[in-house]
């Protein structure tokens, strides 16, 4: 597959790219029939960008919903070295922060332990902070949890040298139209504009241009509340009640692309 006349295809130093995680990596909220699992995701879309680039790229994808990033670490660290990555992305610790008594520093540690594992197999690593929940008002009062976690990010990615794509700086998504209905994973728009960040994270050249949101619908003050109490009732209380049970959505959830391959772009709009 050729790079686009429009953009000139370089030579990327990478020629394995893994993915790890929890939802945000496997993409939720980015339903798409066409990918493996039915979720396309933000790591697709930089995957296909890199196979412009590079055809021969093979790209894995091991994240799976609701892991806590012990149990990333546990199910997916080993299966993920054993397909000798030189490109890993790694995302975990948003499920362990939003928890109640989630300790950002004991995160961290967990966090700084995969890192090495890559980089001492020579693997390039890229990183990600959590957004800035101040625009989201159920998740607003763990914000300065978050921002805690964000420093602890950047600290560690200094140590081991790994790239950070720092979420909480992009303002598109403090906007609601970029996040999917349960308001706790981003949407295409969300998951088209992580791509891009990753993209210009690692200098890596694309064509992926920001995308307009669709314009906010009119609503009153009473639409907006029932509005909450219909969230509340069909994502908010069912989270809970995984929470008291001790159930994970990920749960019997299998990884979307277990073994490395080529993808392609996607040509149809995003």
């Amino acid at each position: 597959m050729d790079a686009p006349e429009s953009q000139t295809a370089i030579e990327l130093p990478w020629s394995r790219f893994i993915a790890i995680g929890d939802s945000f990596t496997e993409g939720v909220g980015d339903p798409s029939p066409e990918s493996p699992g039915g979720l396309r995701g933000w790591a697709d879309r930089f995957a296909e960008v890199l196979g412009e680039h590079n055809p021969e790229l093979a790209y894995a994808n091991l994240a799976v919903r609701g892991k806590l990033i012990r149990q990333v670490t546990d199910e997916q660290l080993a299966p993920a070295l054993d397909l000798r990555p030189d490109l890993v992305s790694i995302s975990a610790g948003g499920n362990d922060v939003i928890r109640p008594g989630g300790d950002p520093d004991a995160i961290a540690v967990q966090l700084e332990y995969l890192l090495r594992k890559f980089r001492e197999a020579g693997a390039t690593v890229l990183v990600f902070t959590g957004v800035d929940t101040a625009f989201q008002p159920v998740l607003r009062s763990i914000r300065g949890k978050v921002a805690i976690f964000n420093e602890n990010i950047r600290k560690v990615a200094q140590r081991q040298d790994a790239v950070v794509v720092d979420q909480w700086a992009l303002e598109e998504l403090q906007d609601q139209r970029y996040w999917a209905e349960d308001r706790l994973h981003l949407n295409a728009l969300g998951h088209h504009t992580i791509a891009r960040a990753a993209l210009d994270a690692l200098n890596i050249p694309h064509e992926l241009a920001p995308l307009d949101p669709p314009p906010l619908p009119g609503r009153s003050w009473r639409q907006a509340r029932v509005e909450d109490v219909v969230w509340a009732k069909e994502h908010f209380v069912p989270w809970v009640v995984r929470r008291i049970k001790h159930i994970s959505s990920g749960d019997h959830v299998e990884p979307k692309r277990p073994e490395p391959a080529a993808v392609h772009r996607d040509t149809k709009p995003s």
